[in-house]
């Protein structure tokens, strides 16, 4: 069977932008097939210490790589006019053509509300981003036909306009999504699904969802690229992983929406009441590469397309080589 497409989580909340597109780079030379990069305004917490423009990074990346990248995810709602995300999206896919793909999610207060504006409640959000990629869509649907379009919503407005650096083919819109009314709307109107590490059965869930949105929209159920990120810790040894884990990434033990935190300073309160058995289920944290290939198996065999890892801690080029040697070639579809 041959091994799924895993790719590299660049994490520009932990490394300077220039030091993310080397990174980037050295897995790619390892075997990593492709770069996922998150568009935030600021970190999770202060530790982290870093938050670079993810559209720079995302150029950079294109031209030091060769597989496939994208923002994993962007929100096209409040920082964001969609046409201004479409016509980004665009560009790299002309710049790079068959290459990159466009991760669009609801957003966070900790990016968003940045700008000052009305921070709503979640069913709004959503509904934010799907009218968001009705312009998207129609915005690259009729640049390519050399045609303008217009959009009156409830949220937002396009004059009349195209994009007039267009790919040959729309660059892949995926949905970041971990609920179910999402997850089927996305199938209805994108063409994929991006979510995270959860427990096995949820993620099935998801995969049906979507097929019965792609069933309903006239599409093959079984298409559509489902594309996975993966939190991890490897470090040479467990009390390394796990303090990695503590200190690095403590929001990834918080077992609550952390959707309308607006600071990294009052996530770094909220990480003090972190424990270690908080990761259990959320996160791996082991010195054992096989324990990392056995969790990363479990989520190939659901059938994700491509799953990008992101290990926590600073040791990046050391954790590339080993997983590079005793995890990628063993996973199997």
């Amino acid at each position: 069977m041959s091994a799924p497409q895993i790719g590299y989580a660049a994490m520009l909340e932990q490394f300077h932008p220039t030091e993310a597109v080397e990174l980037s780079a050295y897995a790619e030379s390892k075997g990593f097939s492709g770069v996922m990069a998150a568009d935030h305004f600021q970190p999770w917490v202060p530790a982290q210490g870093q938050s670079a423009f993810v559209w720079n990074v995302l150029t950079a990346v294109g031209e030091r790589t060769k597989g496939d990248f994208g923002p994993g995810v962007t929100a096209p709602t409040f920082r964001w006019h969609p046409a201004m995300v479409a016509q980004a999206s665009a560009t790299l896919g002309a710049m790079y053509p068959g290459r990159h793909w466009l991760g669009l999610g609801s957003g966070e207060a900790l990016n968003e509300h940045v700008v000052g504006g009305y921070w709503p409640e979640a069913p709004e959000r959503i509904s934010r981003m799907f009218e968001a990629i009705e312009i998207i869509n129609g915005l690259f649907t009729a640049s390519l036909a050399g045609k303008d379009t217009k959009f009156s919503g409830q949220y937002y407005k396009l004059e009349s306009t195209r994009l007039w650096t267009m790919p040959q083919q729309a660059p892949e819109i995926l949905i970041a999504t971990a609920g179910p009314v999402t997850a089927k709307r996305a199938g209805r109107v994108v063409d994929g699904l991006i979510t995270v590490g959860a427990p096995l059965e949820k993620i099935s869930g998801l995969f049906q969802k979507f097929a019965d949105g792609r069933r309903e929209a006239g599409k093959d159920p079984e298409g559509g690229p489902k594309v996975l990120q993966v939190h991890l810790s490897w470090a040479p040894t467990d009390e390394e992983a796990l303090a990695n884990a503590m200190h690095e990434w403590p929001n990834g033990g918080m077992k609550f929406p952390k959707g309308d935190i607006r600071s990294p300073f009052e996530l770094e309160q909220m990480a003090k009441l972190v424990r270690p058995e908080d990761f259990e289920g959320r996160l791996t944290i082991s010195a054992d590469p096989d324990v990392h290939r056995a969790a990363i198996q479990r989520y190939a065999d659901l059938g994700f397309d491509r799953i990008y890892l992101h290990n926590v801690g600073r040791n990046q080029r050391e954790w590339i080589d080993v997983f590079a040697r005793d995890v990628l070639p063993k996973l199997t579809r």
